[in-house]
C-alpha cells in the first residue's frame, strides 16, 4: 500500500468540502476514454493506489470504493488493502453499480461530482438521468487533482510521427473519403474524433505518448471542407508538417479544441457517445445538429486490409522466432535460480528487440508463476516478484509492436511434474481453444454466439473463467480494440473477414495457478452456399508451440489431436528458417506429432 494514500484522499475530501459536493467519480481513463492512458490522467490510480487498466474509484465524505472487473479481483484486493477503499467486484450478484452504491449512501439531495472531460457523453447522460430520478444533483466541472496533485506529470509532448502508406496499406485520403461517405449516410457533414487509435488510423500517424501504444495525444475535426489535428505544436515535426500540409490538415493547439468547437455554425456533427466525452459534445455551438452513433473509423478499422494482412503475418514469424530464443534461454537458466517474475520480462523485451521492424511492448508482459498465475493481470513488482524454479505452471502473456503488425500470446507452461488435475484444467482449455480455432460459422455470427465453444469443456467440470475469451487487436495499434470481440455479453458487431481477434481461454484458481491458452487469429470466408449464404473460419496467425508436457492425451479428440498436430508442423516450418541448428532441434522437439 501506498502510505500517502489516506493524506491525498483528505486532501481531496477538503476540495469537496469548500464546494460542498458529497461524492466525487473518479475513472480510470482520460478525455479520450483510453483503456491505458498517459501518466497525466491516471488519477484514479493516484487517490486509491489501485493501477489496474479497468476501474473507476469513489470519494464521499466519509467512504470510498472502487469498482474493478474480474480481471483485477485479487490484484485490487492486494493494492486496496489499508487505503481505506472496499473492492466492489464488477459483475457479481449483489454488487451494486457506483450509482445504486450512492443513491443508497447519501442523503437525498447531496451533489455527486464528475470531471466532464473524462467520462464519454454517453455515460453522463446515464448518471444524470439515474441521479436526477434519485433526487440527486450532478455537477459536471469538478477538477481538482491539478491542485492536489503536486507533482503531477505533464501531459506528454514527445513528438507524433507519420505511419508510411507501405505499412498501412491506404492513404489518408481514402481513409478520410469513406468516413465521409458514412456519416453522409446518417447525414452528417462533420464528424468529431476523439479516440487516439481513431485519429491515428484515419492520419496515418502514430505517437509514444501511452506507454505500449503507439499513439499520439489529440483530437480530430473532419468535415466536407475541413480537416483540423489538435494537437500540441511541439510534438509536430518537420516532415509531419509537411505531411499535413500535403493532406490539407489544418494544425490547431490541443487545449483549443473547446473554443473550436463552440464557433462552428450550421455543422451536422457525427459524434459517438461513447468515445467523445461529455465536455466535448457540450461545447459544440447550439447552431451544430448533433447526429449519435457508432463511430465508423472502429469498423473500417477492425477490417484489415491485404498490406496489413500481410504485415500481421511476417510479424507473427519474427515474433515466434524471438520466442523460441527466449523460452530455450528460459529452460536453461531456471535451475541458476536467478530466473524471477521480472527477469522474464525484461528478457522477453530483449529478445523480441533484435527483431526487424520491433518498436516496443504491445503492454506490460503479465509472468505469473504458480498462484501468481491465477491473478489475470499480473504485474510483478519489487515485492511480489517471484523466483523461478521447476515445479507447477509458469503463465507468459506478452506482446510486441512491429511497425508492419502487434501480437499478443499467451502460453502456460510446465516446469516440473504436473498433478491429474493440472492436466486435466491445462487439457479442457485447450479443447475450447480448438473449438474457436476451428469454428465454421455463417456471416452475420456474432462473438457471443461462438463463445460457448471455449467455456463447454470446462463448464461440464464445473469451472468457468470470468473475462471474456476474445477481443480485436489493431495493426501497429492498441492491442485492444473493437468493435468486435468473443465474450458471454452481447455484441451486435458480426465477425466479419479481415478481422483479427484473439482467441484465449482459460481457468484460475486462486492461490494455486492459472492456465491460459491465446494465439491471434483472423476472420476469412470460408465457403458460399446458394441457400445459405457465406460461411467464416479463422486463420490462426500466432506461431509458436504449445507445451505437450502439460497435456492429457487421453482427453483429445482426433481431430483435435490432428488440429494440434497440424498446427505445430506449421510453427515449425514458418519459424524454423530464422533459426540456428541448436535452436531448430528445440523447436522440433517441441513440435513433435504427439
Amino acid at each position: 500500500m501506498n502510505k500517502n494514500i489516506p493524506t491525498r484522499v483528505k486532501d481531496l475530501r477538503l476540495k469537496m468540502a469548500d464546494k460542498k459536493i458529497n461524492a466525487y467519480i473518479i475513472p480510470g481513463t482520460d478525455p479520450h476514454q483510453s483503456e491505458y492512458s498517459a501518466n497525466h490522467w491516471k488519477a484514479r490510480g493516484w487517490i486509491s493506489g489501485f493501477n489496474g487498466s479497468a476501474g473507476t474509484a469513489v470519494v464521499t465524505i466519509d467512504d470510498a470504493g472502487l469498482w474493478t472487473d474480474s480481471r483485477y479481483f485479487l490484484q485490487a484486493e492486494i493494492q486496496l488493502e489499508g487505503t481505506g477503499f472496499k473492492l466492489f467486484k464488477q459483475g457479481l450478484p449483489g454488487t451494486p453499480s457506483i450509482q445504486e452504491w450512492l443513491a443508497a449512501t447519501l442523503p437525498s439531495g447531496a451533489t455527486v461530482a464528475i470531471d466532464g472531460s473524462m467520462f464519454p457523453y454517453k455515460e453522463y447522460e446515464s448518471l444524470a438521468t439515474y441521479f436526477t430520478n434519485k433526487g440527486l444533483t450532478l455537477v459536471t466541472d469538478f477538477s481538482p487533482f491539478d491542485s492536489i496533485w503536486k507533482d503531477r506529470p505533464e501531459i506528454p509532448t514527445d513528438p507524433a510521427f507519420v505511419y508510411d502508406e507501405k505499412y498501412s496499406g491506404e492513404s489518408t485520403e481514402c481513409k478520410i473519403s469513406k468516413i465521409l461517405e458514412k456519416i453522409g449516410k446518417d447525414e452528417a457533414n462533420a464528424i468529431l474524433l476523439s479516440a487516439l487509435d481513431e485519429i491515428a488510423w484515419t492520419l496515418n500517424i502514430r505517437g509514444t505518448d501511452v506507454q505500449c501504444n503507439p499513439v499520439a495525444i489529440c483530437f480530430a475535426y473532419i468535415s466536407d471542407n475541413e480537416r483540423v489535428l489538435f494537437m500540441d505544436a511541439r510534438k509536430v515535426s518537420e516532415e509531419m508538417s509537411e505531411y499535413l500540409k500535403k493532406n490539407k490538415i489544418q494544425l490547431a493547439d490541443y487545449t483549443k479544441i473547446y473554443d473550436f468547437l463552440s464557433k462552428r455554425k450550421g455543422d451536422s456533427v457525427f459524434i459517438d457517445p461513447s468515445k467523445v466525452n461529455y465536455k466535448l459534445v457540450s461545447s459544440l455551438n447550439s447552431s451544430c445538429k448533433k447526429i449519435f452513433g457508432t463511430s465508423p473509423v472502429a469498423w473500417l478499422k477492425s477490417i484489415k486490409n491485404e498490406t496489413e494482412i500481410a504485415g500481421f503475418r511476417d510479424a507473427m514469424i519474427r515474433d515466434g522466432v524471438a520466442l523460441v530464443k527466449f523460452f530455450r534461454w528460459l529452460e536453461a537458466n531456471i535451475p541458476s535460480g536467478k530466473v524471477s517474475e521480472i527477469t522474464i520480462s525484461e528478457k522477453l523485451r530483449e529478445f523480441r528487440s533484435r527483431q526487424a521492424l520491433y518498436v516496443g511492448e504491445s503492454f506490460g508482459t503479465i509472468a505469473g508463476f504458480n498462484e501468481h498465475g491465477a491473478i489475470v493481470h499480473y504485474s510483478a513488482t519489487p515485492e511480489s516478484n517471484a523466483t523461478i524454479y521447476n515445479k507447477g505452471f509458469l503463465l507468459i502473456d506478452s506482446g510486441a509492436q512491429y511497425l508492419d503488425g502487434t501480437t499478443d500470446i499467451t502460453r502456460t507452461i510446465a516446469l516440473g511434474e504436473l498433478t491429474e488435475e493440472q492436466k486435466r484444467n491445462f487439457t479442457l482449455v485447450l479443447k475450447g481453444h480448438i473449438a474457436i480455432a476451428t469454428c465454421i460459422y455463417p456471416q452475420g455470427t456474432r462473438g457471443a454466439q461462438i463463445d460457448v465453444l471455449a467455456r463447454h469443456f470446462l463448464w461440464n467440470e464445473g469451472l468457468n473463467y470470468l473475462h471474456g475469451t476474445g477481443h480485436g487487436i489493431g495493426h501497429f495499434l492498441n492491442v485492444h480494440e473493437g468493435p468486435q470481440n468473443i465474450r458471454l455479453e452481447e455484441n451486435p458487431t458480426p465477425l466479419t473477414p479481415g478481422m483479427v481477434t484473439s482467441d484465449e481461454p482459460g481457468v484460475y484458481l486462486a492461490g494455486k495457478y492459472g492456465i491460459r491458452t491465446e494465439n491471434l487469429i483472423l476472420t476469412v470466408h470460408h465457403s458460399h452456399n446458394d441457400e445459405f449464404g457465406d460461411f467464416n473460419a479463422f486463420e490462426v496467425l500466432t506461431l509458436f508451440p504449445i507445451d505437450k508436457r502439460a497435456i492429457d492425451k487421453s482427453l483429445l479428440n482426433e481431430k483435435e489431436l490432428q488440429w494440434l498436430n497440424d498446427y505445430h508442423c506449421k510453427v515449425y516450418e514458418k519459424l524454423s528458417p530464422g533459426l540456428d541448428n541448436e535452436e531448430k532441434e528445440w523447436l522440433k522437439k517441441a513440435t513433435e506429432a504427439i
